[in-house]
C-alpha cells in the first residue's frame, strides 16, 4: 500500500484534515499548514491586522490596498451575491455579530437592531478597483466577513501546493470543504460522505464518488441555540435578517472550485430547495444534494449517477426525478 501522511490541525477557526499520499507527504503537509496560516493572517475577520479589517476600519472613508489573493476573493463574493440576488453577501458582517454567530454570545436580536443592521449590508456597496487592487466600502459602518469564502479559497490554494510538489493523490477537508485530489491510490473514486442534518457527526444518509473535485456543506445543524423553545442557526438571510426559514436542512454542492462550492452552498441554503435547485443548475460542471425538513432527499441531474443513497434506513426519502 502506497505510503500516506495524515494531519489535523486547527486554523482558519476550525479543524483541518489532510490526507497525502506520496513519498513527499511529511514535507507538503506542512507547506499546506504554513500557507493556510498565513492566509488566515490575511483574511482573518477578527484579526485587527488582516487585511478584511483594514477595509472594515476604513469603511466609508478610503480605498484599502490589498494582495491578489484578496482581492479575487472579494471579486468572486461580489459575484455570487449578483447571482443569488444577495442571498450570498459578505457584507453581511454586522448582522452576524448582532446574533453573535460562532461566538459565546449568541442571542435574538430585536427587530429594530435587525433592520438598522440591514442598512449596512449591500454587495453593491464593495467598491473594487481591480487596476490599484483597492478595495472600499462605500458607507461608515459597513464590514465584510470572508468566513462563507475563505475555506473554499484555502482548499483550493492547499490542491495547487499538492500539485506544485508532486503529489497525484490527497484529501484535505476545512470545516466541511472536502477537496480530494486525483483518485485514492487504488485507482478508485473518493466516497465523501453527506452527513444527516439529525445525526451526530459522522452518520450519513448517502455519499458522492468523486475524483478531482470539491465537496461543501451548508447545514443548519452546524452552529445553533435555543431561546424559549425556538432553534436559530446560524446561517443568516441577509434579505430578512434573520435564519434562513427555507424547507432546506442542508445542501452539498459538488464542483471543480472549492472558492465556488463555498459560496454556491451557503447561496442555495437560503435561496430554498426550489430556487436553489434552478440556481444549481443554471451554472457549469456544478452538481447537489438537498435535504429538507420534511426527509426528503433531492439531488441535481449531473450527480445522480455519482450519488449512493442509504437514508432510507433512517427514514430518509430519495425523490430520484
Amino acid at each position: 500500500m502506497m505510503e500516506f501522511v495524515d494531519l489535523e490541525t486547527y486554523c482558519m477557526g476550525t479543524n483541518i484534515i489532510q490526507r497525502i499520499y506520496g513519498d513527499k507527504g511529511s514535507e507538503v503537509v506542512k507547506l499546506v499548514e504554513t500557507e493556510l496560516k498565513r492566509l488566515e493572517g490575511m483574511l482573518s475577520f477578527h484579526s485587527s491586522f488582516s487585511e478584511v479589517s483594514l477595509i472594515n476600519e476604513r469603511a466609508g472613508f478610503e480605498y484599502v490596498p490589498v494582495s491578489n489573493e484578496t482581492l479575487y476573493i472579494i471579486n468572486k463574493a461580489k459575484k455570487y451575491s449578483e447571482l443569488s440576488s444577495g442571498a450570498f453577501d459578505i457584507t453581511a458582517a454586522p448582522l452576524i455579530g448582532l446574533w453573535g454567530v460562532f461566538s459565546e454570545k449568541q442571542r435574538v436580536p430585536l427587530y429594530e437592531e435587525i433592520k438598522e443592521a440591514q442598512e449596512l449590508i449591500g454587495h453593491r456597496d464593495i467598491i473594487i478597483d481591480d487596476r490599484t487592487s483597492s478595495i472600499k466600502l462605500a458607507k461608515y459602518g459597513q464590514k465584510i466577513d470572508l468566513g462563507g469564502i475563505a475555506k473554499g479559497f484555502a482548499a483550493d490554494r492547499a490542491v495547487e501546493i499538492y500539485k506544485n510538489n508532486g503529489i497525484n493523490s490527497a484529501f484535505i477537508n476545512i470545516g466541511g470543504n472536502v477537496l480530494v485530489l486525483g483518485n485514492k491510490p487504488d485507482g478508485t473514486s473518493w466516497n465523501i460522505g453527506i452527513q444527516n442534518p439529525l445525526e451526530t457527526r459522522g452518520e450519513c444518509i448517502g455519499a458522492v464518488a468523486v475524483s478531482d473535485k470539491t465537496v461543501v456543506t451548508s447545514g443548519d445543524y452546524v452552529r445553533y441555540f435555543e431561546k424559549n423553545n425556538v432553534r436559530y442557526h446560524h446561517i443568516l438571510d441577509p434579505r430578512t435578517g434573520y435564519p434562513s426559514s427555507s424547507e432546506v436542512m442542508s445542501v452539498t454542492v459538488i464542483g471543480e472550485s472549492s472558492i465556488d462550492a463555498d459560496a454556491v452552498s451557503t447561496a442555495a441554503f437560503i435561496l430554498g430547495l426550489e430556487e436553489g435547485m434552478k440556481f444549481i443548475e443554471s451554472m457549469e460542471s456544478v452538481h447537489a444534494v438537498f435535504i429538507t425538513k420534511n426527509k426528503k432527499v433531492y439531488a441535481t441531474e449531473g450527480i445522480r449517477d455519482s450519488f449512493i443513497f442509504t437514508g432510507h434506513e433512517k427514514g430518509f426519502n430519495y425523490i430520484n426525478q
